[in-house]
């Protein structure tokens, strides 16, 4: 599917979320691109409910009630999310625009890129397992996407984290379910080890102690996983693997664009947090320059005057009027107030 906007944002963190604001406040549309399953980056991901103790204004702030404010205050321009993808080829138009294609197969056309994926992009760690990737997205699967294909299927789980227990819970309803672990220590929040052990004693699931070692099976659909104890081998039949040993980051595709890289990071000037590449920007942990501080405050002043630049691409024959919320008629109208 094609879609047309005026800035692709690459990375759907607070960064990324509060850009929307600040575009928007230009009147400039936006689609956004992250690997994730949902918004929010390493905030929503790795903390939730890590308290925050530098947003200006707030004392204490979880990660996750920042993301759920700054999605709420994005929302007012209609931000477009694409979920699930990266975005892997980058093609300038003959019209001087960017043509993305994601890894979903998505094609956004836009004025300009800005580059907001924090220290990366979240890859799953998966299994060490060599032919895995014969199976991948047919019968082992990294995220649920589509709940319904699971029903009455049998499902191994790999993991002993959130993600392993709340998935284990909700499919236990639904499927023949069977945990794996290596152990019986848990990473997960007690209250979701707890409801597990109790759908274990009511025998609506099962739980394993063991490691995952090889996967038997054929054209992409498992047949056996074998998995070891400290001194057997066993097999057991399943439909599905879910293996949820967390998350890495990389910075992906973007390496491969051509940008000015510093160990990884891009660099950016510090008048408009341009790339190398005109029109295309780097904003937040991902950027790199003289004296740049990885704060979520940072960001949020790179965005503002990323902005600004932006608009001057996206409006070429428009005069530049910079306003005041506070004051702006305008300004407020479109935020509501």
């Amino acid at each position: 599917m094609e879609h047309k906007t005026d800035v692709v944002i690459i990375g759907a963190g607070p960064v990324g979320l509060f850009a929307i604001f600040e575009l928007g406040l230009l009147n400039l549309k936006c689609h956004l691109i992250d690997n994730l399953d949902k918004v929010g980056g390493q905030c929503a991901e790795l903390y939730p409910e890590k308290p925050i103790l530098d947003i200006p204004s707030r004392i204490s702030i979880t990660a996750q009630d920042l993301t759920d404010n700054l999605l709420k205050q994005a929302k007012i321009f209609d931000p477009v999310f694409h979920l699930n993808q990266q975005a892997e080829v980058v093609e300038k138009t003959e019209d001087k625009k960017w043509k993305i294609t994601t890894s979903e197969g998505n094609i956004i056309i836009g004025k300009c890129i800005v580059i907001a994926s924090g220290a990366g992009s979240f890859v799953p760690r998966k299994p060490p397992i060599n032919n895995i990737d014969l199976y991948e997205n047919k019968s082992v699967f990294y995220a649920v996407k589509d709940i319904s294909i699971m029903k009455g299927k049998k499902i191994l789980i790999v993991g002993g984290g959130d993600s392993a227990l709340d998935w284990t819970i909700n499919l236990a309803a639904i499927a023949d379910v069977t945990l794996l672990h290596r152990r019986k220590e848990f990473r997960a929040a007690p209250d979701s080890v707890l409801k597990m052990l109790n759908l274990e004693k009511q025998n609506k699931l099962k739980f394993l102690v063991g490691q995952l070692s090889s996967i038997e099976g054929e054209n992409g659909k498992i047949r056996n996983i074998e998995y070891k104890t400290e001194d057997q081998t066993h097999l057991i039949q399943t439909d599905y693997l879910l293996p949820f040993y967390g998350l890495k980051m990389e910075l992906g595709p973007v390496a491969e664009w051509g940008l000015n890289l510093n160990e990884n990071l891009i660099k950016v000037d510090t008048e408009k947090f341009e790339t190398s590449i005109p029109s295309i920007f780097a904003i937040g942990d991902i950027n790199s320059y003289p004296g740049k501080l990885k704060l979520i405050l940072s960001g949020f002043h790179e965005a503002a005057l990323m902005a600004q630049q932006c608009f001057r691409y996206c409006n070429p024959d428009k005069k530049l009027v910079f306003k005041y919320t506070t004051v702006s008629k305008d300004l407020r109208k479109k935020i509501g107030v």
